[in-house]
């Protein structure tokens, strides 16, 4: 089931075309990836679902129902441009944007309470937005994000700013709200987090969507049929045994051990390969090779950019 679904979403800004005709449906209880360039459209599209602005064309629908005003307290922003009041103390601040969200004043306040010793920032209750690093300062955003337990939850560029401790905590924040029912959309230009977070991705480019689907669809579509072969000191070369057919891509050697990439043919087993070269060499480790979505990023906006500009190809 779609918790959130866009069909031939359109927006124009003057001369300039942010979106044309784009569908996403993302499914329930993901965590989805929304990826591309800058200036390719995601901003723009995050901002309609979050009806900041309306599309010129095309729906969107929140658990089956067109996107409306009421379903505003459903969905948690955190938008990439960071904003708190810096002259108001923080857990001042904390309890007025929790009530905005609609938390009776002692829910949030319990809520509150909760996430500031979860981030160990219960020490800054009282004091102001302006005394924060500016780590902080997002940590607290983040809670205000979804201190009232969104079904929907949007990150525009969630780990920008953070130190590599902080950012695992977000991570470990994000996997939690998923865990607790909490749908995750982010966009990010951080590959690592994509790959080690997302169950599903979209790939924008030039204001159209180029891909979609699950993590591991995606990686299996695009795979080169190469597997990686760990083996120790052999007699011959290994080049010389494959069977043919079979295409040696790399070879390393580190002391006694040994690393070949090796493309089976289309079609083919990797029993065959294994077959093939057990008689000869002792296999330590053996493991597909599958692309990474940085890999399948760049192919495929290269792809689609000399598609749009073949002069460029």
């Amino acid at each position: 089931m779609e918790i959130l679904s866009a069909t031939s979403i359109t927006k124009r800004f003057a001369n300039h075309t942010a979106l044309r005709k784009v569908d996403i449906g993302v499914p329930e209880g993901s965590i989805y990836g929304l990826l591309g360039p800058n200036g390719a459209g995601k901003t723009t599209f995050i901002r309609i679902i979050t009806q900041i602005i309306a599309p010129d064309e095309g729906e969107i629908f929140i658990e089956g129902h067109r996107l409306a005003p009421e379903h505003t307290h459903l969905i948690g922003y955190l938008p990439e441009e960071r904003g708190l009041y810096k002259k108001m103390k923080v857990g001042e601040q904390a309890l007025y944007l929790a009530r905005l969200k609609g938390l009776e004043k002692y829910d949030a306040l319990t809520r509150l309470r909760k996430w500031f010793e979860r981030f160990d920032i219960q020490m800054w209750w009282n004091r102001k937005v302006e005394e924060l690093s500016k780590g902080m300062q997002q940590k607290v955003q983040f809670m205000i994000t979804v201190v009232h337990e969104p079904r929907l939850v949007i990150f525009d560029e969630p780990f920008s700013g953070f130190d590599p401790i902080n950012i695992n905590i977000i991570k470990e924040e994000i996997l939690r709200l998923r865990d607790n029912g909490s749908t995750i959309i982010f966009s990010t230009h951080n590959m690592a987090s994509v790959e080690e977070l997302c169950t599903h991705i979209a790939l924008i480019n030039k204001a159209e969507k180029i891909l979609e689907g699950s993590v591991k669809e995606i990686k299996n579509q695009y795979k080169s049929n190469a597997w990686e072969i760990i083996y120790d000191d052999a007699k011959d070369q290994i080049s010389t045994i494959l069977k043919e057919g079979f295409e040696l891509l790399s070879h390393t050697r580190d002391d006694n051990m040994h690393t070949a990439t090796i493309r089976i043919p289309a079609k083919t087993s990797p029993n065959e390969l294994l077959e093939g070269l057990l008689p000869y060499i002792r296999i330590l480790g053996f493991n597909e090779i599958l692309p990474s979505i940085n890999d399948i990023f760049i192919s495929k906006v290269s792809e689609d950019t000399q598609r749009i500009n073949p002069q460029t190809a």
